[in-house]
């Protein structure tokens, strides 16, 4: 899929078809007030007949508009003018880029960038659209014998921008945007890959192909015989019913002039979590494929950062693993010593992913790391929270945690944070060992926080809790490809490249 810029009049653009947004109730924008008055009122004419309300996602095509250069004319329902905000802005670019795929307009010209949206800029309306337009296009299909495909597929997008001053920004936010959707489609297609292709075996073969993609980055796989001898009980205990080695695949991105702090993203790759002996119910089962969706989300990220080739120091960490019933697999009852030394009487096999994770965060002290984030498919109880809209965020640190509720907001990838206050360390607490690994019913989110937070009291540490945002269920069974964006946000705020400067 090919993306440009350009500053140009509608009238003059020879193309496809040439997409301009009709407001609620049969207003023109101004951009299709001009196609109007060079077609003599074959727009406003079509309107009062009732072809179009305006409506929010309502799609009238025209063939041969009369003394238009372009083959076609989309005009795209946007609503009421000044209700149109950023959701309904993401909503107009997917059902746009649906038609335009679907109607053989193998390239188009994009004035929805020209539309103004609450709080919003030229930079972000780009950007947005680009992001929108590779999610709308991604399918995985590479499993599948007979693949369905468009005829004639879109394949180019012009957006036009009011002034020619504005052509580099919208340039910087292709680029940025592009960078993410790679990201994106990484972490889309190693979450979807099922559990019998994608094992931590497979996660490390992701990471080692980065690797070899890009020149400063390098990789290194610690498995079960090195976690045996750093004393990472508690990780070791939860793959002890797999027939799939658990393997840790640290990713390491040098992009600094210097040797400074690294950031590291740490992500949960549980490649299917069937419970273990607190075996799941078989309901949706399937979908825990996607308990990988923190360390693919991470391996996304660190891919859109190669691409943007950011001046940080970066450390991914994969944190593969598999949760299987098994004569050998750990039980409830049972208590780990963790490699911090701090021991975990295990009440539920099935709140596994905390159990790997403390471990991979006492391994990630040895890099002295500026900042730590986790990313995780970790509670049920914050889909319960927050449904499938908002990422659960939790730290220990303010001002990261505000970093990340910034890049959530500048993205679109949102994020809502939950308190982590000392209160509910008490729900952990264990008469046989230092404490538990689950918290009871209430406020399970951050009780699984609380456990984590345990083993961070060397860096400024935050954790995402992706286990609503991470997949969709249904129908339109799939990867999201969250939190992708706002990660590679936190790292463009973090280089000082907000919007590319």
């Amino acid at each position: 899929m090919e993306f440009s810029v350009k500053s140009g009049s509608p009238e003059k653009q020879r193309s496809a078809c040439i997409v301009v947004g009709v407001f609620e109730p049969r207003r023109l924008s101004s951009t299709a007030e001009q196609l109007d008055d060079i077609s003599e009122g074959y727009i406003s004419n079509l309107l009062r007949r009732g072809d179009l309300e305006g409506k929010s996602g309502q799609m009238l095509l025209l063939h041969n508009v009369p003394n238009i250069l372009s083959e076609r004319v989309l005009l795209v329902g946007c609503g009421k003018e000044r209700d149109l905000d950023e959701r309904q802005y993401r909503q107009i670019i997917n059902k746009t880029i649906n038609t335009l795929n679907e109607t053989g307009s193998m390239e188009a010209v994009c004035f929805l960038s020209e539309l103004h949206v609450k709080g919003r800029d030229t930079y972000w309306k780009i950007r947005q659209a680009v992001e929108a337009t590779q999610d709308c296009l991604y399918s995985f299909n590479s499993l599948k014998t007979r693949k369905e495909e468009p005829r004639r597929p879109l394949r180019k997008i012009v957006f036009n921008v009011p002034t020619r001053r504005e052509l580099p920004i919208g340039e910087r936010a292709i680029t940025h945007a592009l960078a993410i959707s790679i990201g994106v489609k990484s972490c889309k297609n190693v979450a979807n890959m099922p559990p019998n292709i994608c094992n931590p075996a497979y996660l490390s073969e992701q990471a080692k192909t980065l690797e070899s993609d890009y020149d400063n980055i390098s990789v290194e796989i610690v498995d079960e015989q090195q976690m045996e001898e750093l004393g990472m009980g508690s990780y070791l205990a939860v793959g002890r019913g797999s027939e799939n080695e658990s393997l840790m695949s640290v990713i390491k991105y040098s992009g600094a002039n210097d040797d400074s702090a690294p950031i590291v993203l740490l992500g949960k790759g549980l490649t299917f979590d069937s419970g273990g002996i607190s075996l799941k119910p078989g309901a949706a089962m399937d979908e825990m494929k996607y308990d990988m969706g923190g360390a693919a989300g991470v391996l996304g990220a660190m891919h859109a950062l190669a691409e943007l080739q950011l001046p940080l120091n970066v450390i991914g960490v994969l944190a593969g693993c598999e949760n299987m019933p098994d004569a050998n697999a750990y039980r409830p009852g049972d208590i780990l010593t963790t490699m911090s030394g701090q021991t975990v009487e295990v009440l539920n096999t099935d709140a596994e992913g905390r159990l790997v994770l403390c471990d991979a965060l006492t391994y990630i002290e040895r890099f002295d790391p500026e900042s730590v984030i986790d990313v995780a498919t970790l509670t049920g109880a914050c889909v319960v929270a927050l449904g499938s809209h908002a990422t659960g965020l939790l730290s220990t640190h303010n001002p990261l945690a505000h970093e990340l509720l910034n890049a959530s907001e500048q993205s679109g990838d949102r994020a809502w944070r939950l308190p982590l206050w000392e209160d509910y360390q008490e729900q952990l607490e264990s008469p046989f060992a230092d404490f538990t690994n689950l918290g009871g019913k209430g406020a399970g989110t951050i009780t699984a926080a609380c456990f984590l937070s345990r083993f961070t009291k060397k860096y400024h540490w935050a954790h995402l809790d992706i286990a609503g945002t991470a997949w969709r269920s249904g129908a339109n069974k799939g990867s999201t490809g969250r939190p992708v964006s706002m990660l590679t946000q936190f790292l463009l705020n973090r280089a000082g490249q907000e919007q590319g400067e």
